[in-house]
């Protein structure tokens, strides 16, 4: 298996507009709107996705609103921060809740664990 096999993310929405802002809230940054790859298949399909580099490392990924696809599934996707504990108070200040507040893993640094406004829980992780 590849080293960082995670290429892809996607975090099912009901309300695009109430999620759009919470990310955007959350970690200071700005959504694109992606072009719907099959108008014809998914007439009604949406996505915006997060800031992304192909030279990167790490996961790209997209909010997406899709008829079928509910939202607050089980996948967990881990946003990586400075200090996830701003984070999840960005995630309470804009209509979240945090579900497990900033705990050291050790060696690996330190995660928190939030539940943004469609019901996903997402995970944030930092060094310090």
């Amino acid at each position: 298996m590849k080293s960082n096999p995670v290429a892809w993310f996607e975090i099912y929405v009901q309300d695009m507009a109430r999620a759009k802002a919470f990310y955007e809230a959350v970690f200071q940054g700005s959504l694109e709107e992606l072009k719907n790859p099959d108008p014809e298949g998914f007439a009604d399909m949406e996505m915006w996705a997060f800031p992304m580099s192909m030279e990167g490392t790490g996961a790209a990924g997209a909010l997406v609103k899709m008829a079928g696809c509910p939202s607050g599934g089980s996948t967990m996707v881990y946003f990586a921060c400075d200090d996830c504990a701003v984070e999840a108070e960005r995630a309470a200040a804009n209509g979240g809740e945090i579900f497990k507040p900033k705990m050291s893993i050790g060696e690996h640094g330190f995660i928190a664990m939030v539940v943004d406004t469609e019901g996903n829980m997402i995970g944030l992780h930092s060094m310090q």
